[in-house]
C-alpha cells in the first residue's frame, strides 16, 4: 500500500517537473517574447505570483479540495516554466541536461535514504528552516555586496540544506498521507520534493552551468 502512495507521489512530481522544464524550453524557442514577458516587471510579477500560490497551497492544504490541491500544484509549475525560460536562453542545452541528470541522481539517493533510514530526521526541520532563512538572507546581503565568493559559499550551503529537505520530506511523507488522505497527501508531498529538486537544480546551475555566451 505504501508503494502505491510513493508512486503517486513521484508521478506528480514527474508531471510538475515535466511542465516546468517543458514549458521553460519551448517558450525559450521564442527569445524576443520571453524578453517582452520577463524584462522589467514580468519577472517579478511571476516570482510574486509562485510566492502568493506557495503560501496558499501551504496555508490552506487542509481545507483545500483535491482539485483545487492540483490546480495549485501545477499553477505553480507552469508559472516556474514561464521563469525557467530565461534559465534556457541563458545556459548551453547540453549543460542544462547534464545538470538536470545530477540533481536527478542526488535527489534519488537521498531520497530513498529518506525513506528507508530509521533516524529521527523529523528533529532537522528546525535547523532546516534556519538554513532556508539564513541563505534567502544571505542571499539579499549579497545583492548589495556582489561577492562571487560570498555567491560561492551560498551556493554550497544552499546545496547542502535541499539536500537534508529532500531526505525530510521523502520522510515525512506517511504523516502526511495520514494527515490529509491518500490524494492529498501525495499531490502535497510531490510538491514539496518538487521544490526541492528546483532548488538544488538551480544551484547546482550557478556552479556547474556553462553560460551560452561563453
Amino acid at each position: 500500500m505504501e508503494n502505491k502512495l510513493y508512486t503517486k507521489v513521484f508521478t506528480w512530481l514527474f508531471a510538475g517537473l515535466l511542465i516546468t522544464f517543458g514549458s521553460g524550453y519551448v517558450l525559450s524557442l521564442y527569445p524576443d517574447a520571453v524578453i517582452n514577458i520577463m524584462g522589467g516587471s514580468g519577472y517579478i510579477i511571476a516570482i510574486v505570483v509562485e510566492l502568493a500560490v506557495a503560501l496558499f497551497f501551504g496555508f490552506r492544504i487542509r481545507k483545500m479540495s483535491k482539485n483545487t490541491a492540483v490546480f495549485c500544484y501545477l499553477l505553480y509549475s507552469l508559472v516556474t516554466g514561464v521563469t525557467f525560460s530565461t534559465i534556457f536562453l541563458t545556459f548551453e542545452l547540453t549543460s542544462l541536461m547534464m545538470i538536470f541528470g545530477i540533481t536527478a541522481a542526488v535527489f534519488g539517493v537521498f531520497a530513498f535514504f529518506g525513506m528507508i533510514t530509521k533516524l529521527p530526521l523529523h528533529k532537522l526541520s528546525s535547523f532546516l528552516f534556519m538554513g532556508l532563512l539564513a541563505i534567502i538572507l544571505a542571499g539579499i546581503v549579497n545583492l548589495f555586496l556582489g561577492s562571487a565568493g560570498f555567491d560561492f559559499a551560498i551556493c554550497i550551503v544552499g546545496i547542502i540544506i535541499f539536500i537534508g529537505y529532500i531526505a525530510y520530506d521523502m520522510k515525512i511523507l506517511p504523516a502526511l498521507f495520514d494527515e490529509l488522505g491518500e490524494e492529498k497527501g501525495a499531490i502535497y508531498g510531490a510538491f514539496q520534493l518538487y521544490l526541492d529538486f528546483i532548488n538544488l537544480f538551480i544551484r547546482l546551475l550557478q556552479i556547474l552551468g556553462n553560460s551560452s555566451n561563453d
